[in-house]
Order: C-alpha cells, then structure tokens, then sequence
C-alpha cells in the first residue's frame, strides 16, 4: 500500500508554497474562467457531498492549464447568515468569531483534497473590504429607484423573529428552530427585479445551459400575455384582474381574492359571515406560498357573504370567495374563475357547487369540462358568439379598451424580493431614514458602514433587528439637511454578497471601484459555472439580475456574467436520502480522507454515477478506486527500455484512443466514463506486461487530473522532469485510434450463435464468406435454405433460413 498521507501532504506543501496555481495578470495568454458556486461555512463542516463541483472543476481547471490557458480558479466564503448568528446567540459568542471558525475548518478540509484554488484571491463576504462593495451596489440601486421600501407580505419565525424565504419554511414551521411561521406584513426594502423580468428572459439565448436551467428560470419569471379588467363591486370598491383568457369573460362564475388581500380586511365589517372569514384568514397565514400554490393539495375557500362583484360585460353579479391558492404576489392578488376551461377553478367549483359555465366549443373537447384548450368557437358569449378563441380574445380587449375597463397586459409571476432581514450578521444597509428628507444615503465616501460591535445579538420582541438597540450607532444627522435622523436597522439576506462574488475574484485588492476595467475585460464573462440545480430559480436569477443592473450604468461590459452553466447531482446518503444531521447519514470527508486518501476520493466521487444525476455514496465500492491506485504505484515495476518518444505496438492503439475519450468526457462532464476508460487502459497494460516511459508519461497526464498527487509522486520517483500538472495535455493520433479488428456477432434468425474478428473495412461479400467459414456458424445453418443475409459493418451479421 503506497503511503498517500505522506505524499498527499508532500504535493501540496509544494504546489501551495510554490504558488503554482496563482492566476497572472498576463493578458498575453489565453484566460480561462471556471466558477463554483459560493459555499456557505457552517459549524458542521463538509460532508461528502460538499466537495463533488469542487473536483470536477478542477478537472476541468487542471486540463485548461495544461492546454495552455491562464486560469483564475478561486474559492471564497459566503459567510453572512442566520445559521451563524442563531449558533452565536446560542453559545454567547461573536457572529464573527463563529464565521472565522467555520472557514478555518472548511478551509482545510478542502486544501486536503488537492483543489488547485488561486488561494491568493480568497474573499469572504464578512470581510469589511468586501462589503464595502456590496453597499455601494445597493447604494446604486437605491439612486435608480430599483432599491425601495414598501410594505410586503412575508414569512415570519415566531421563534427566531426574522423573515423567512418560502425555501426557508418547511410545513408551516421554520427549518432552523422549528417554531411556527406566520404571515406578516411588514415594511421591508425591495429590489426591483421584475423590471428586469422580460430581459431575464430573452437573454438566455445568448448563453449555454442547460435545457432544464433556462426552462426552470422561464417558468419562475413566469411571463403571461392578457388583459387586465376592472370589476366593481356592491361594496362600491374597484379591483383589477389579470387574466390569460378575456375571450372566456361571460365564463365567470365567482372571483377568488387573496386571504391578505387589502379588501377582505375592508369588507369583514360588511361581510354576513365576517368571523368565519376572519378565522379563515388566519389559518391561510400559517402556510407559505409554496404549500398554497400546490397543484395537489386540497382547494379550500370561504365565501364573502353580502358581497359581490359585477361582470364588466353583462353587469352579472358573481359571488366573491376567499381562497389560500391565490396569492398577492401575482397579477392582482384577484382570479375572475372559469371553472368551465380551467382545472383549478373547475375543482373549486365542484367542491364548492359552483355554477359553471361552457363558452368555447371544439371537436377537441371532452364530454365533461374543464376544456383547457386554446382552439374552438365561442359559445354563450352575448357579444363574441361564433368567434375563435384567438378573434374573441382581441375583440374582448378591444372592448374593455374603448370602454376604459381594461387594457392589454403582460404580466410575470416573479415579484420584487425582499432584501432586508431584522438580524445583525448581515451586511448593514447604507441608508439613514430622515424626518424631513425620507431615505437618504449615505455618502459612499463613508463605506464601508461598518457593523458595530455589540454583546447580545438576540432580537427584540417587536421584531426589529438587534441593531435598533445601539443608540450611538443608530442616531445620526441626516446627509442631505443635518437634522436627527436614524440608521436603518435592518441588514442585507445572505444571498446580497453572493450575487457579485464572481467579479471580486478578478480584482480582490482593489479598493478604489468594484472592479478594473482591465480585469473585467480579461477574466470575464465566467467561462464555465458549476452548480447544484436548486439554485437555478434564486442565486442565478438573483446574480443575473445585479450583474445587468451593473452593465446597464458601465460597470461591467457584458450582458450576462456567465457564459456557460452546469448542474451537478447531489450525493445522498447510503440510505438513499439527502445528507443531513437529522437523518443520520452524513460522511465526513475527514474520516474518507484518513482512510483512503484523497486521491481515492477524487477518484470515487467523479466515478459514483453521472455528475448531473444524484448518486447514493457507498463505502465499499470506495475500495474499488483505491486498489485502482494501487496498480498505478507498481507501474514503475512494468517499465522496460529507454523510449521517450513513441508508443509501442501494443499499446499504441488503447492509449490513443484513451486520450481522445478521457479529453472528450472531460469537456462533457463524463468524468465516470473518462475514469473507467483509464481503468481500462490499466488493465490492457498489465495484460501486455510492460509499458515503456512514454506510454507512462503519457498515463500519469492523463490520471493527474483526477489524481494528482499520485500522479506527481510517480512522475518523480521516474525521474521525468518537471512536474506533471504543468506539462502540456496529451494529443491523440486520429489513425491510430481506429481498430485494426473489430468483433463482429453472427445471428442465425436473428439469434447470436458466435462472434468473429473482422477488419473494420471488411466488404459485405467477404464479410458474410469469413462467416459462413466458421465451424458454430457453419453448423447453425446446415440443412437450411438462406432467404436473406445482412450485414451491418462492425457490429452484425445475420442469416436469415
């Protein structure tokens, strides 16, 4: 057994002290560009699964540099967050003491696994530097009237007193302290996005991901063509409805409103059953968005009684009914059902008994509503009878347009985020609230603001961040009038830092603008981002969003800040289920590492499964890399000769044909493949029983990619010169890459009765000579009359009696 701590140590003592992976600022040279996704350093350290986008990264880095490429490869810590100051509070200590904790554990849990980062340009969003910078972007957006307070509807822990992301609420409870979590409206800042929404969209085109990364960002931005149309109502109130449909208009039967929604307060006091609405609105506040919008959960609603709106087109009066599948946040917060030509609002009105009513007739329909389809002829329609869809469409809009009762509309499902939290370890926000003058900024000579040390950091009651509580913090003279004025207390989510970190990586030390325009134009765009496919529809949008914002006032010079995204699988559990504490399946990778080694474990996380799809880890399959290893530290023993030039005869072929696989899978991310066909080239090498110093040359830069201290050491203790990682990648000879056999199987109607060795450009007629000569075919088709004969080159031949 090759002792891989001693090397492994060995190897990146050297590679670290010889700052061998550092990015130059050398413009003459190729740049490449590739991104992991931000880690966030939790207390618990890695788990096995952590390191999988690390390692095929660096793959991928590794490779580049051997091509020839400058590569800027960097990791950094996203180190703001609610965990970390949850823990703080928990154990009396400074969110900051707890953070520098965390990345010193990450951070050498990751070095022992070999990753070639540029550590040089390791950033950490809770370093003062660097927030700095994220303050001065929110303050850019503030001036552009994309950054705003407003009331909003939010999730809210009872326990930790903060808003929540729906991702951040599992049934109804808070996924950190477990306590209940309600609806709430509170004044928050927001960030414009949705002004970005259609962009978001179209320019998509212009990058490489994945089918299911942009089809998941569409169906979030969620872009919807129609009409908005007011109703009135007997409560002398007017309300606007967004719909898809206006040809299905005089289809309404009821309206739904969101339980939030401003009017159901307004109308309890008027409403015949205002205490079962009451109490129905309550209970529509312990659920998130996400339990509410679920197309399979159970519609529940509660009518107004008293109340109704009336038809804008025939002046029909239609029952209002509260409904938790409506939310806010989209369109209007109010839904004109159809339930005739709708799936949902047909289960609603099945439940509930609710007239519906046909008013598109096609072929295509079923004997039974809803008919959801866009194609058919208007039916009790007063106005449109005998129209198409498309023409009743147009001339519904027409109407509500002359008539000063609607208008056309697009509309989009994405809403303006939250981005304040009433916490303390956060980013705080530079603004100060004015009596007299309103939000104000703070100059951006004074940034960065910094985040004043305090003793608890348990917040209040009322909700309001810890910060509320540091008078001499908070009190200060407004910036535009002198007069007393107050800091905002509340501090930036954790995904503020984490939206730009890929444009620090380039320029870390600049303390004079966010970025060089010399580094921006070198290093970016991102040449390729690796990251986990939760993240598609929050970090990307949320990073894609600040990135144009940025291009659009000449900060950067691109549209979009990566050229080209990819997704990993997670690695589960050896029960099958995602890692956690809670399910008791988690790996330490330390525990892996002393075991096996790094190598090993390089090894075994590219070679589990394909890398877009999960794969549940398995202790001894492990072993199965490890004794690979093994082999590869006795090929020394196998050498024969002096050659350094050329392969033999042998193994010209196999190795040729190794290189082209191992470089093609590289670039498509079939790092299992890539891994076993080297396996396989190990094998055919102690099958021939030596290999001379080229073909080991040439199998040790293959392998020191995925393996590189390995890798290294036998480059060494060879005597070849240099190091490994720093050689120039293997090329392939395409002649030599073609077989000079090929095996051939022979069916009999059809059944497989032998297989023979054929060249590869073997004619039809010989082919089937050469069969028909072997003795098992020869037999197979004695006695028989053959009716067809097919040939299919270098895979079949079939007789057919």
């Amino acid at each position: 057994m090759y002792g891989f701590s001693e090397i492994e140590k060995k190897w990146q003592d050297r590679w670290y002290s010889s700052d061998l992976f550092l990015a130059k600022d050398d413009t003459s040279k190729p740049k490449y560009y590739p991104l992991i996704e931000f880690p966030y350093p939790s207390g618990s350290g890695l788990h096995v699964g952590h390191p999988r986008p690390y390692i095929a990264l660096d793959i991928v880095a590794r490779k580049r540099r051997m091509q020839g490429f400058n590569v800027l490869y960097c990791i950094g810590w996203d180190a703001f967050g609610l965990p970390t100051e949850n823990y703080a509070i928990k154990n009396k200590l400074h969110p900051r003491i707890v953070s520098r904790g965390n990345i010193k554990r990450f951070k050498a849990q990751v070095k022992r696994l070999g990753i070639s980062f540029d550590w040089s340009r390791e950033i950490d969003t809770t370093d003062e530097n660097y927030y700095k910078w994220t303050q001065w972007i929110f303050l850019q957006l503030f001036k552009k009237g994309l950054a705003y307070k407003s009331e909003a509807m939010v999730n809210w822990c009872t326990g930790c007193k903060v808003v929540l992301a729906n991702e951040e609420v599992i049934n109804g409870t808070c996924e950190r302290c477990a306590s209940e979590v309600v609806k709430k409206q509170k004044n928050q800042w927001m960030l414009r996005i949705t002004k970005y929404a259609q962009r978001l969209i179209d320019d998509l085109d212009d990058v490489d991901y994945p089918y299911k990364v942009k089809t998941s960002q569409i169906n979030w931005i969620g872009r919807s063509e129609g009409a908005n149309m007011q109703f009135k109502t007997t409560a002398g109130d007017l309300f606007e409805v967004f719909t898809t449909r206006p040809d299905t208009i005089y289809g309404v039967t009821y309206i739904v409103i969101a339980p939030e929604h401003q009017f159901v307060q307004k109308w309890l006091g008027l409403a015949e059953n205002a205490t079962e609405v009451k109490d129905y609105v309550l209970t529509a506040a312990r659920k998130t968005d996400i339990e509410r919008t679920d197309l399979n959960k159970d519609k529940t609603g509660i009518q107004i009684k008293g109340i109704y709106a009336v038809n804008p087109i025939n002046q029909t009066h239609i029952p209002i009914w509260v409904s938790d599948y409506v939310l806010t946040s989209y369109g209007t917060g109010v839904v004109m059902a159809v339930p005739a030509h709708d799936t949902r609002d047909f289960e609603f009105a099945k439940k509930y008994s609710l007239p519906i009513i046909d008013v598109v007739s096609s072929d295509l329909a079923p004997q039974e509503p809803p008919f959801t389809g866009k194609d058919g002829t208007i039916i009790n329609s007063e106005m449109i009878n005998g129209l198409s869809v498309a023409d009743a469409r147009e001339a519904v809009i027409k109407w509500l347009e002359e008539n000063g009762l609607g208008r056309r509309s697009v509309n989009f499902k994405l809403r303006d985020w939250v981005f304040s939290r009433q916490r303390y370890w956060g980013e705080p926000i530079p603004i100060v609230n004015c009596p007299r003058c309103g939000y104000v900024p703070i100059s951006e000579s004074e940034l960065p603001l910094r985040l004043p040390d305090i003793e608890s950091f348990q917040q209040a009651e009322t909700g309001e961040s810890p910060l509320a509580n540091v008078k001499s913090w908070v009190d200060v003279k407004c910036p535009e009038c002198g007069s007393d004025a107050q800091r905002e207390t509340d501090t930036m989510p954790q995904w503020a830092g984490s939206s730009w970190y890929f444009l620090r990586y380039c320029d870390p030390f600049n303390d004079r603008e966010l970025i060089s325009q010399q580094a921006l134009k070198y290093w970016m765009p991102v040449d390729w981002y690796n990251g986990g496919m939760e993240h598609t529809t929050l970090h990307l949008l949320y990073s894609r969003f600040w990135h144009k914002f940025l291009y659009d006032i000449g900060v950067v010079h691109t549209k979009e800040p990566y050229a080209k995204r990819t997704s990993h699988g997670m690695i589960l559990g050896e029960n099958n289920e995602k890692m956690s504490k809670s399910r008791g399946n988690v790996v330490n990778p330390d525990d892996v590492l002393d075991q096996y080694g790094a190598d090993t474990m390089r090894l075994y996380e590219m070679f589990i499964g394909d890398f877009e799809s999960a794969a549940s880890w398995d202790t001894n399959s492990i072993k199965g890399c490890s004794r690979f290893l093994e082999r590869v530290f006795g090929l020394p023993q196998l050498l024969v000769g002096e050659q350094t030039t050329d392969f033999s005869s042998k193994l010209r072929s196999i190795i040729n044909k190794t290189i082209k696989k191992v470089s093609a899978d590289i670039e498509v991310m079939k790092f299992n493949t890539a891994i076993a066909s080297l396996m396989s080239l190990l094998n055919e090498i102690y099958a021939v029983g030596e290999l001379n110093r080229f073909e080991l040359k040439i199998f040790l830069l293959l392998l020191c990619v995925f393996a590189p201290h390995i890798s290294e050491e036998v480059w060494e203790r060879c005597g070849f010169d240099g190091l490994a990682c720093v050689q120039s990648w293997p090329g392939f000879c395409g002649a030599d890459c073609q077989d000079s056999v090929v095996e051939i199987a022979v069916q009999v109607n059809g059944r497989i009765k032998t297989k023979i060795l054929l060249s590869p450009d073997t004619k039809e007629e010989e082919a089937f000579r050469l069969a028909k000569e072997n003795a098992i075919v020869r037999q197979a088709i004695a006695g028989g009359e053959i009716s067809k004969e097919v040939y299919v080159p270098k895979s079949l031949i079939n007789f057919v009696l």
